[in-house]
């Protein structure tokens, strides 16, 4: 039985054709020491061998699905349906926890309740596990998100359940951006500075090295949908990197 202070905790991963990494994704879940995690893996039809490893560890996790999405905002959407924690989270299927992070995020959550959402820093990792770089977050808000700063490591966030609406599915890039801004309209945000919770993979399929401007085009939707001028900070800051972003591919070609 649950003590009536310690929250449930719903993890959501959604995974496609990414058995590689997978298995320690899993792993890194159920190694928590918080002990009240319902953990939810959402697979979009893997056929490179993803299925199996979720078998493997069937008996732990809370449930799970493998069948044809639309891709991994469907996914998020539908593992939280299926999630009755209070709070809730997700881990996408090539990024790892910590040690220790369900427990920490948590233990703030319950001191602090007048904060929607918690996050904290994370590690960049390679395909080998190595420790590559470092994420180092920031405390933002609602106003510095509509300007377009946003530092907050998606994998390192765990927020109210009461805060939670489904995830535009026309986004594939800036989903988090738009809850991190509909949650920030509505409550306190935090960083909890030196905490390092989540390792963010970095690989040559992952969403980061394929379009770094798409989610600027996306999180303009977001700035636009909820009333934002052309003559804003995030509206500058958008042409300054479509202009200086191919100058500075050039220039690393070149180097």
């Amino acid at each position: 039985m649950r003590p009536p202070k310690l929250p449930l905790v719903s993890i959501i991963t959604p995974s496609f054709n990414q058995a590689e990494f997978l298995e320690k994704t899993i792993q890194s879940v159920l190694m928590q020491d918080y002990p009240f995690i319902e953990y939810i893996v959402i697979d979009g039809g893997s056929t490179d061998g993803s299925v199996e490893i979720i078998k493997k560890y069937e008996d732990k996790i809370k449930a799970w699905v493998s069948e044809p999405d639309k891709g991994q905002t469907e996914a998020i959407n539908k593992g939280f349906a299926k999630a009755t924690g209070e709070i809730l989270a997700w881990i996408n299927s090539d990024d790892t926890y910590n040690p220790k992070a369900v427990g920490e995020a948590i233990k703030y959550l319950i001191e602090n309740p007048n904060v929607a959402m918690v996050y904290a820093d994370c590690n960049f990792i390679d395909e080998h596990e190595n420790v590559i770089g470092k994420f180092n977050a920031k405390q933002t808000n609602y106003k510095m998100l509509r300007h377009g700063s946003v530092h907050i490591p998606q994998q390192t966030m765990f927020f109210r359940k009461k805060y939670w609406t489904p995830l535009d599915p026309s986004f594939y890039f800036a989903m988090d951006y738009d809850l991190w801004t509909r949650i920030a309209k509505q409550a306190e945000i935090k960083y909890l500075q030196g905490k390092v919770w989540a390792n963010f993979r970095i690989h040559t399929s992952s969403k980061t090295n394929v379009n770094d401007m798409r989610g600027w085009d996306e999180m303009l939707r977001v700035h636009y949908r909820d009333g934002g001028s052309f003559f804003s900070v995030i509206v500058a800051k958008y042409y300054l990197r479509k202009v200086i972003g191919p100058l500075w591919k050039w220039r690393i070609r070149k180097a």
